[in-house]
Formats: structure tokens, sequence, C-alpha cells
């Protein structure tokens, strides 16, 4: 075990404090989140059904809210950190993965690391949403969202080639956002309790974003890539293909991981 770093923050869905202390760990050992000392591994075979997060859980232990740091963790190319939490939830500092980047770039080998290759092609359908992992000859993401009735978001489609644009740059920066005719309603149902105009972009049907700028024209379907990035992060390493998502979510995403082998150190 090496360095130590540490942010702290609110939680989206508790609206409590935490602590994240990550710790540098052996080679082969993956990630793994501590919740009051007990591990959980940051593996798709530890994934609860959640709403609007990503939830992992062991032994009656759970840790919500992992997707914006695998996905700096991922898009760094970290594979092996112990991630203590002094709580149930990763918090959001400013809805991005750019905290985390900037925290860890000095950990890592700046892209995400590849093992193995998709052969042949694995899809997810729900309806007119869907996500699928297609052989390519270089590792790449797109993703395509449509919000039609609020123009201010509409259709938005990105594509990334991480060997080709930096992580931190293009992916990291993209905030979560949120629908403001939504929001009493999640609350009503113990959601995004710490959700704000500070951590969260919100977008009104017919007033637009309630808080401007946006760092990206598109920050919207970069926040969403920047998501199944860190959930697909579950795999370990990723084997090289295309992955591509439409209208998707944690679980499509989740889902697909299910479907795909892990990197071939991470099969507990």
């Amino acid at each position: 075990m090496g360095e130590r770093l540490t942010l702290s923050g609110v939680g989206l869905h508790t609206g409590q404090t935490t602590t994240v202390t990550l710790e540098r760990s052996n080679p082969g050992s993956g990630r793994v989140f501590y919740v009051e000392d007990q591990p959980i591994p940051a593996l798709v075979s530890h994934v609860q059904p959640s709403s609007l997060c990503t939830t992992l859980v062991q032994n009656n232990h759970k840790i919500h809210t992992v997707e914006h740091l695998l996905a700096a963790l991922v898009g760094l190319g970290i594979p092996d950190v112990a991630i203590h939490v002094t709580g149930g939830e990763v918090p959001l500092l400013d809805g991005s993965a750019l905290p985390w980047v900037e925290l860890l770039r000095g950990w890592g080998a700046g892209q995400p690391l590849v093992q193995g290759a998709i052969t042949e092609p694995v899809v997810v359908q729900e309806g007119e949403r869907f996500v699928c992992a297609l052989p390519a000859e270089e590792l790449t993401f797109t993703y395509g969202i449509d919000f039609p009735d609020y123009p201010a978001i509409g259709r938005q489609w990105l594509t990334w080639v991480p060997g080709r644009e930096d992580f931190g740059t293009v992916i990291a920066p993209a905030r979560t956002f949120g629908l403001a005719d939504q929001i009493a309603q999640l609350q009503a149902q113990g959601l995004i309790q710490g959700g704000s105009l500070a951590n969260a972009l919100v977008c009104d049907r017919e007033r637009g974003w309630l808080n401007p700028p946006l760092r990206f024209a598109d920050e919207p379907v970069r926040h969403k890539l920047l998501d199944f990035l860190g959930d697909l992060g579950l795999l370990g390493a990723l084997p090289r293909g295309h992955f591509l998502a439409y209208k998707a979510g944690h679980r499509l995403h989740t889902q697909l991981a299910a479907q795909l082998p892990l990197s071939p150190s991470r099969t507990v």
C-alpha cells in the first residue's frame, strides 16, 4: 500500500457529507471500496439495482453513486486502488469526474487499460433504448440522448476515442443534469437530497438551463458517456471494442457489463 489522497463532499442522494480516502494497492488487487472497513469489490457481480446511480453491495454493506469516481479511475488507467468511504455514498462534488481527475492524475497511465477484445456483438435492448459492445480495431465509445420535450437538451450524439482525446479534458468535466419538473417527485422518494444548482445542471422545459453556463454545448451527452465509462469499469480493464448506447442508463449499462468477460485478473 502507498500514497493516500482524500476528498470530502455531499452525497447526491443521502445529502450527507462523506470522505473518500484513496490508497494505491498491490497490482492485481483491483478497485475495492471499503465501508466501515468492509470490502466491496468494484465488480459487476456486486451491483444492486437502484435509482439514478450505481450501487454496490456485499454482506449487507452498500456504497452508492460510485460511477463518477470509477469513471475517473478507468479514464486515467488506474486499476488497483483501495477506496475507503466514511458513509454509504461517494460524494458528488461538482457533479462531474473532474475533481477526481485533478486529484488522481499522477497515479495512472492517462487512458483506459485494455485487455482482450470484443469478438462478437453483445446487445442489451429495452424498447428503443439499448447498449451494445461491437468488435472494433480501437477502443471507442458512442452515446446518444434525445429529450424532445426539453429543447435546451434536444438530441445529442457523441463519439469519444480515448487514444485520440484526453479523458480529463473532453469527458471528465461534464456534470450530471436533471429535469426541473422531476425534482420534487424524486426528493419525495428520498432521492437527490444533496442535489443543488451547485452540483448539477437543471433544465426546464420552457426556460432552458436554470444554472448556466454549460462547460460544453453538449455537456449532457458527455456526462452520460462518463456514467457509461464508470459502469463499464466494473469489468476491471476494458476489452477493445466499440461501446454504443442510446437513451440508456445505469441499469442497462450494468446489464451489458454483466454479459461481458471480466479482465483476467478480476474473476472473484
